[in-house]
């Protein structure tokens, strides 16, 4: 058997463990993880292997080899460039004439291979995936299989939100060879984002195998602190860790260890360790040879590699010391820290924990080191969530984490180019925007300070201003302690995966530009904002028709930003507006919910009481509107969405508009009127704003009082939506309430259901296993279609340890029915540990 086994990954969220060694020359107890592969390989009849390397490439080729010592073939493919996975693979293909096995080489397992490929060849498959269930599949590739073993969909990295599966890719495959002749050599190509769909278009079953056993990802920190652990522990068989002293303790030649230490297992002790008087040793704990542990010092829950040196007293907790590591006498290192190659830490030192200190640094004797030193991890694996970065103020996100923010961004742009930068109007968004503002100049970039504006207007300037990117940062609207700061391109949209990548690899490394004094980005603030904006935004209305209506309304501003620029754009539409709460006031940014349901009946009540023909809140970020129609009647989201809607296609016959899929079957019927069409798309914003881009989409809203209206911005704009509202209720010469009561009737109920996140995956996929014969529409969770008009969503909440139960109905018993019983189902089904 042939395999190859893919090993040029440079490890950037290892770092600095990955700094002098490619990553799959990282040591898992006492030798590298590579070894483990290969040493598995060997067992399940591999006879010749087929290495891709790519970074520090000849670290491995000098380790291996041609493999006689292992007693395997080993050839190597060298990639100039990444290629990815398949790739990388493509430029082995001379090797490969018969079925194969691709294996990462970064990854520990114990996994029966044999197993697996007999699996493939009973089913004469061209492609079979190696498959694991984890608890948490968010941060993999997930799989999604018939009762047939077929795979009928991939997932990668899906949201916590979008998760349909707990069975993950573990990047382990056995591929028949013409598989690689789908695509060309020397590009860009991967198996699960790419070559595995194409075969699907091309009407291959793709097959996957739901393994037993050990699997570990070793792609940060933690996970290969785990893996180490889970070695010790015995979970890896077939490992040869020199002889067993007594209790899980596991030594080599020429250990020397005293005899008043206190060794408590699993432990590893390599060759000619030595373990002084009065050492206290808790496992998990790997001492890589040659390595000296001083009197009196304390080692828990650490990996110590060769020659390391921990002085007298020093004390090391949940640690990794590299190769030629020296820890100096009652030093202390805590839990996360990483201390490079090389490093000396001195006397009395102390390092907090989640530091990564780089290769060869020398820290002063009773220092104190809180920040990574050079380049470091922060302690996070990932910076965005949701298209932005979010955290809790001064505890997350602290000024100096912001300002390092600030220059990641700024490294990932050209020089001289212009960044504007808006908030909301409380003070902590304030001072998170200053630390940001002080770290984009660092890098060269001009920053234009657009201080505080509505967030439709804010991406609108970024968009026509030529800034490349732009930064808004904000109050949670869902927690008060918590910043959420977005980052916008060129056009105001939110950053694209890969410019966010590419923000996340600066960051992670600390890589930062650093530019001359002449370079230094200057500051400034953003000339005619509103104006420019309000210009435009009135060009794109029928202002003569909505000023000869002369509309009596009410105008809750929230006491936010939207009060400085939707007053002038009413007073030239010839509104009459009765304000509300129309002085901004940073203290009420985020209207708590009690307080957002007062405003609402306040406002229901003067409209009701002045007889005004539309009532409008302006939620705080401008994005956001809630209505009240002419006999002052609230309007729920998903009627106000619907009725501009059915205005919008009255105004354009044959249009198409745009929704998520969790809103009723009431917007296809609106669209049948007047020949319309509705497109779907999953619940993420960046779903709608991307539909909302394209298919001639003429509005796109998604029921909770955010509109896009594609002629003037791709964005949410509730100033813009309730200016459309006026001008179709003027062009076509009606009232809202009379729009509100033709249209059709539906029913909706909606329930959440408490999950534990690492059951979520486990969840959702008993439900696609139970209701895989019924006629599912998989776009956001699972949609299962139960007749005509009714149908049931189930979506793994992204930020709540809850299920969302979307139900619509005929009638209003049968919808709260059917709610209660797949919330039922849901509940009972959802593992109790």
């Amino acid at each position: 058997m042939k395999a190859v086994v893919m090993a040029g990954g440079a490890g950037s969220r290892l770092r600095p463990l990955t700094i002098h060694r490619p990553k799959p020359m990282v040591p898992i107890i006492n030798k590298p993880v590579i070894s483990h592969i290969l040493d598995l390989l060997k067992q399940h009849g591999a006879t010749e292997v087929i290495i891709t390397v790519q970074y520090l490439a000849d670290f491995i080729q000098k380790f291996f080899g041609d493999g006689s010592n292992l007693g395997l073939k080993i050839h190597y493919s060298i990639e100039d460039i990444p290629l990815g996975t398949a790739g990388s693979v493509k430029n082995a293909q001379d090797y490969l004439d018969d079925t194969f096995i691709v294996i990462s080489g970064d990854a520990l397992t114990n996994f029966n291979l044999t197993k697996v490929l007999e699996y493939h060849k009973k089913n004469k498959a061209i492609t079979t995936l190696a498959l694991y269930r984890v608890d948490n599949p968010i941060d993999y590739g997930v799989t999604i299989l018939d009762d047939k073993g077929h795979i009928v969909r991939f997932q990668e990295k899906p949201s916590r939100g979008s998760v349909m599966s707990d069975y993950v890719n573990t990047g382990i495959y056995v591929l028949e060879p013409n598989v690689l002749d789908y695509f060309d050599t020397n590009i860009p190509f991967d198996f699960a984002n790419d070559l595995f769909p194409l075969l699907q278009e091309k009407g291959y079953d793709l097959y996957g195998y739901v393994c037993e056993g050990y699997w570990c990802d070793i792609g940060n920190i933690s996970e290969y602190m785990r893996a180490t652990s889970d070695a010790l522990h015995g979970h890896i068989t077939g490992g040869n860790y020199g002889h067993r002293l007594k209790d899980n303790i596991w030594v080599e030649h020429d250990v020397d260890i005293a005899p008043d230490a206190h060794l408590e297992g699993p432990i590893y002790l390599g060759t000619s360790v030595q373990v002084r008087s009065g050492v206290v040793i808790r496992g998990p704990v790997v001492i890589r040879d040659y390595s000296v542990i001083d009197y009196d010092a304390i080692i828990e829950r650490s990996i110590c590699w060769r020659n390391c040196y921990v002085g007298e007293r020093a004390q090391i907790s949940g640690a990794i010391l590299l190769r030629q590591v020296s820890i100096k006498p009652r030093a202390k290192i805590f839990e996360g820290a990483v201390i490079g190659d090389g490093t000396i830490v001195g006397t009395g030192a102390t390092i907090n924990p989640n530091v990564k200190i780089w290769p060869n640094k020398d820290i002063e004797p009773r220092a104190t080191v809180n920040s990574s030193i050079i380049w470091g991890a922060q302690g996070r694996r990932d910076l965005f969530t949701h298209g932005g970065v979010r955290g809790m103020v001064n505890i997350d996100l602290t000024p100096e984490f912001s300002a390092k923010l600030g220059a990641a961004f700024g490294g990932t742009l050209p020089k001289g180019a212009i960044v504007t930068l808006n908030r909301d109007t409380h003070r902590s968004s304030r001072m998170i925007k200053r630390a940001i503002v002080s770290g984009l100049p660092s890098a060269g970039i001009n920053v234009w300070d657009l201080q505080s504006q509505p967030i439709p207007v804010a991406r609108y300037y970024t968009g026509i201003c030529g800034a490349v990117g732009g930064v808004h940062v904000q109050l949670s609207p869902v927690d008060q302690r918590v910043i959420d700061i977005h980052f916008m391109d060129s056009k105001g949209q939110d950053l694209g995966e890969k410019r966010r990548r590419n923000v996340e690899r600066v960051f992670f490394r600390e890589d930062f530009r650093r530019v001359y004094l002449d370079d230094t980005g200057t500051i400034e603030y953003a000339q005619q904002v509103i104006e420019r904006y309000k210009t435009d935004f009135l060009t794109h209305l029928n202002t003569k028709v909505i000023h000869e209506r002369a509309f009596k309304i009410i105008v809750d501003f929230a006491n936010a930003p939207a009060a400085k620029v939707l007053p002038a754009i009413l007073y030239a539409l010839n509104c009459n507006v009765i304000a509300l709460n129309a002085n901004i006031d940073d203290s009420k940014t985020i209207l708590k919910k009690t307080e957002f349901q007062t405003s609402l009946r306040q406002l229901q009540l003067i409209a009701t009481t002045l007889e005004t023909q539309i009532g409008v809140l302006v939620g705080p970020g401008g994005e956001k509107i809630f209505l009240t129609d002419d006999r002052g009647y609230m309007l729920e989201g998903v009627t106000a969405c619907a009725a501009i809607m059915e205005l919008a296609l009255r105004d354009m016959p044959g249009s198409t508009v745009a929704i998520p899929v969790d809103l009723p079957n009431l917007f296809e019927r609106i669209a049948k009127r007047h020949n319309g069409r509705v497109i779907r798309t999953e619940l993420n914003p960046g779903a709608l704003i991307k539909a909302a881009r394209s298919n001639n989409v003429i509005v796109a809203g998604n029921g909770r009082g955010n509109f896009i209206f594609p002629n003037f911005q791709h964005a949410y704009d509730g100033l813009m939506a309730l200016a459309k509202l006026l001008e179709f209720l003027a062009t076509q010469k009606v009232k809202l309430s009379e729009v509100v009561t033709s249209l059709p009737h539906y029913h909706i109920s909606r329930r959440e259901v408490s999950c534990a996140w690492e059951a979520k995956a486990t969840v959702m996929r008993l439900i696609n296993e139970r209701f895989q014969n019924y006629e599912n529409r998989i776009l956001n969770g699972l949609k299962i279609e139960l007749g005509v008009n009714t149908w049931v969503l189930i979506i793994p909440d992204p930020i709540l340890p809850t299920f969302r139960v979307t139900v619509e109905a005929t009638s209003r018993k049968e919808v709260e029915h059917l709610a209660d019983e797949y919330a039922q189902m849901i509940e009972k089904i959802t593992p109790t540990h």
